[in-house]
Order: C-alpha cells, then structure tokens, then sequence
C-alpha cells in the first residue's frame, strides 16, 4: 500500500510568497496539486513565483497552477481585496497559509530600547495582519460550507525567551493563543486553523544577513545539529492540508530542529 498527498483541485493562497518560505509553501502545494494565488508586495518577486510554478509544470494541462496577487497586505482594505482577488482567480478557497512577519523598524534590540511606537508597529505587522488575514479567508471558507484549513507561520522564538527579539517574539506568541482560538470558533464549520513554526531558517535572505559564526552556533545548538532548511515548512503545510491531517487542528507543530529543546542558545546577532 503506498500512501501520495493529492491536493488536486484545492485552491490555496499564499501570503509573503514573494520569497523565502512563502516562495517554498506555494511550491510545495502546487507540487501536490493544488493552484496557488501567490500573493506578495512586490510585483516582479510574486512573478517570479508563478514563474517557477510554471516551469515545473510545463507539461500538464489545465488552469494555471499559480497566479500572482499584488498589494500590500499592511493596509486593511488592500489587505481585503488581495483575498478576494485570489479567491476570484482561484474560484474559491480551501487552503490559506498566513507568513507575514516583520520585527519592526529597530529589528533587533533589547526591551529598554523598545519605545510605544516600536511595540505598536511590531504587533500591526504581525499579530493585527495576521488575525485580519484569517478573518477575510475565514469568511470566504464559511460562506462556501465546505471548510478549509489556515495555517499560520510563527516562530520558534514563541517557545523561549527571545533576548533582542522580544517585540516579534511577543507578537508570534499572541498568534499562537489566536491560533487556537480560532481553531475553537471555527472547528463547527469544518475550518481547521493551526500554527507551525520554523527554527532559524536559512533563506537566502537570512543566510546573508546572518554571520557564519551565528549559524554555526545555531547549528550546534540544536539536537538534530543542523539549521531548518527553507523548504521544510512547505513540505509540512502539504500534510497539514491533506486528509492525512483531517484530525489536527490548534496548537503549535515546530520545524525547528529540536532548538527548543537545546540547553544554549545563540544570542541574538546584534548581540555579538
């Protein structure tokens, strides 16, 4: 007996997929089968999404397997009619992966540094987003009675202290706790909600932000002595989409390694 996910036929959107992990989830679910709207602030990165969606499935027939949705997600309205654009394109919605997260205009630094603005711009941009993300794509999955399933992209930094990184730590945490709350809420309408969370995640982004000397701290740091690669989490979504998954729902899954189980920790790069 051989066991394959196929989301043939699910339609599923994407936010962040402009790049790094989102870029990877959006592959991911378009390998499997579904058509993805890949929905990012930056026209020529949501393209190049599509495009490499594209070229792995040159030779199949059919609707597209992506489309591009451009706007930013930052402002409630915009917010509002990138989901419905999606959901036009894609003829309704059965998969949504929330992956926005900002750590604010200091990034790194300690809480005495951290001033009202700063808190306020961090928890928008990802606590705020996120939970108005979910309400537009849960109002869509109620509206068609036939469930869905959202998932939301945290941080492994929600499972620790998180020194210079409080702010975002802070804000993901919260998305944990609306995670399940939503899961509560919605489960009756067939919606399962659930929060996954990378370790630190070498995208190419964040491999040429971070010094060599951190990574490989973060490397020894962890049980299984390796970093979360980028594409790990979209293999993860995949299963969470699938029938295979049709009983979870709420909480916390981690990719991260086992970093949460180590007794170090690297501090923060800003930290030295």
């Amino acid at each position: 007996m051989s066991i394959e996910i196929d989301l043939t036929g699910s339609r599923a959107l994407v936010t962040g997929a402009g790049a790094g992990i989102g870029r990877e989830v959006a592959r991911w679910l378009a390998r499997a089968g579904a058509t993805v709207a890949v929905l990012d602030v930056r026209a020529d990165k949501a393209a190049e999404t599509c495009g490499l969606i594209a070229e792995e499935h040159a030779e199949s027939s059919g609707e597209p397997r992506a489309v591009a949705v451009v706007g930013d997600a930052r402002d409630d309205a915009d917010l509002e009619r990138m989901v419905a654009e999606a959901v036009e394109q894609l003829g309704g919605l059965d998969v949504a992966v929330n992956n926005i997260g900002m750590l604010g205009p200091k990034g790194s630094a300690p809480l005495l540094d951290l001033d009202g603005d700063t808190w306020r711009d961090v928890l928008d941009q990802n606590l705020v987003l996120t939970a108005l993300s979910m309400r537009a794509e849960a109002r869509v999955m109620v509206e068609q009675e036939a469930g869905g399933v959202i998932v939301n992209v945290t941080s492994g930094e929600t499972t620790r202290a998180a020194p210079g990184l409080a702010g975002y730590g802070a804000a993901k945490a919260a998305i944990n706790h609306l995670t399940d709350t939503a899961a509560v809420e919605w489960g009756p309408r067939g919606i399962r909600v659930v929060a996954i969370a990378p370790g630190t995640t070498l995208t190419e982004t964040v491999a040429a932000a971070l010094p060599d000397e951190y990574v490989d701290a973060v490397v020894a740091s962890t049980p299984l002595q390796r970093a979360t690669e980028h594409d790990e989490l979209g293999r993860l979504v995949v299963f969470l989409a699938s029938d295979l998954a049709r009983c979870v729902t709420g909480g916390l899954i981690l990719a991260d390694a086992g970093a949460r189980l180590s007794r170090s920790r690297p501090g923060s790069p800003s930290q030295g």
